[in-house]
């Protein structure tokens, strides 16, 4: 009888845990593709492969421009049609740095060049074609 008592109390703790790591929350209960969408793979290249490359990106891709040794907000860039794409200024700050990159909006072919203040640098001149999903 003492036995059937320590097994019960027993299976009453196990389903009491089990109840409560259910209820717990963790970063793992978040969705890993956004509601109502696909997530889409950015294209990464470097920017010394950029000069005269022609890039392939759909609508909603992302052109990660890895620079190498120079700093990631020393360059600036220029969309010839801003209606295809957008140029995204790279970031340093605290322990975060984020690369420059294109933004991929609309269906179309653009210029981009890309200048760096830190001069003697020659510009970065290649064309991005956009194509849909």
């Amino acid at each position: 009888m003492r036995f059937t008592k320590i097994l019960a109390a027993a299976v009453v703790v196990v389903a009491a845990a089990a109840g409560l790591s259910a209820c717990s929350s963790s970063s793992s209960d978040t969705p890993s593709t956004p509601i109502g969408g696909d997530v889409i793979t950015p294209v990464s290249m470097s920017a010394n492969d950029l000069q005269g490359a022609s890039v392939d990106l759909i609508v909603g891709q992302v052109l990660n421009i890895n620079t190498g040794d120079l700093a990631t907000d020393s360059y600036t860039g220029e969309v010839a049609d801003t209606k295809v794409a957008e140029f995204v200024p790279g970031q340093t700050g605290g322990s975060a740095e984020l690369n420059p990159g294109v933004q991929a909006l609309a269906v179309g072919t653009t210029t981009v060049t890309m200048t760096n203040e830190q001069g003697g640098i020659q510009p970065l001149e290649f064309t991005v074609v956009v194509s849909e999903k």
